[in-house]
């Protein structure tokens, strides 16, 4: 049974997480963490997730929560996450990192560490959306400079990064499948007189809104007819799921920086 610790556990995602742990009979809680100063702190892990008790006390250092698991799952700030896998690095622990809005600096990082660690980074872990960004790459390829392509994603109000990091993504494969400059090609607002619109730009608008767990919709137009991709969260059960899978594939891989393209073998 591979023990699993989770960051951020009375969080929205948090929450999900421990619930797709406990209900997988393949894995065992032992750990999870919140900030010190939590009200969560020192309570049940599962009380606080409203489930049953599962023995495991939230911890507030990332030393104690993650002392008895095989992989960390991390869904947090991206300076919080950065902290859990330098310490999960120095503890030989695998971990699993959901958490988007990362700087330059924080990947770089992120890749630094990952040269003595085994670890899984992903702005988005739903399968769904991971299927999207392979559809996104086809599409780009096929389609090519004839078409404009235009990404809108749609998140709820609380969301406090923009644009999401898996329209980020989607942009990237995009840039990089049609060998354009992903810095000097992407459109993020468009107010006023703005003229035409540029050859090769890849437009990202976002919407925050209610309680929309994520929505994205990449549209390739061209002359004639239009190409939409579409995918809808309606849980954040999907992404918790999705972090699950890719907690078990780590655990007996080799060290280094991986995606959930390679969890789900669509490389």
């Amino acid at each position: 049974m591979t023990g699993i610790a989770v960051s951020g556990v009375a969080g929205r995602m948090g929450k999900s997480i421990v619930s797709a742990v406990v209900e997988n009979k393949a894995l065992e809680l032992t750990g999870a963490l919140e900030s010190p100063g939590h009200p969560s702190v020192g309570k049940d892990a599962g009380l606080v997730c409203g489930l049953e008790k599962t023995g495991v006390k939230v911890a507030d250092t990332p030393e104690r929560a993650f002392r008895k698991a095989d992989v960390i799952i991390d869904f947090s700030t991206p300076e919080a996450s950065i902290r859990n896998l330098e310490v999960a690095s120095a503890m030989g622990k695998a971990i699993v990192i959901g958490t988007t809005g990362f700087s330059h600096h924080h990947r770089e990082r992120m890749s630094e560490l990952s040269r003595a660690a085994r670890v899984v980074a992903a702005p988005n872990m739903s399968i769904g959306v991971n299927l999207l960004f392979k559809l996104v790459e086809a599409a780009s390829m096929a389609l090519g400079d004839d078409y404009d392509s235009e990404i809108i994603e749609y998140h709820h109000r609380h969301k406090v990064d923009a644009p999401s990091g898996s329209a980020l993504r989607i942009a990237e494969v995009m840039a990089h499948t049609l060998k354009r400059d992903m810095e000097k090609v992407l459109v993020y607002a468009r107010k006023g007189i703005i003229g035409e619109r540029a050859n090769g730009e890849i437009g990202i608008q976002s919407v925050r809104a209610g309680d929309i767990v994520g929505d994205h919709v990449v549209l390739f137009a061209g002359n004639g007819e239009r190409v939409e991709l579409i995918h809808r969260a309606h849980s954040r059960s999907t992404f918790a799921r999705g972090a699950v899978r890719a907690a078990l594939w780590l655990v007996d891989k080799p060290v280094g920086l991986y995606d959930m393209q390679d969890v789900l073998g669509l490389r």
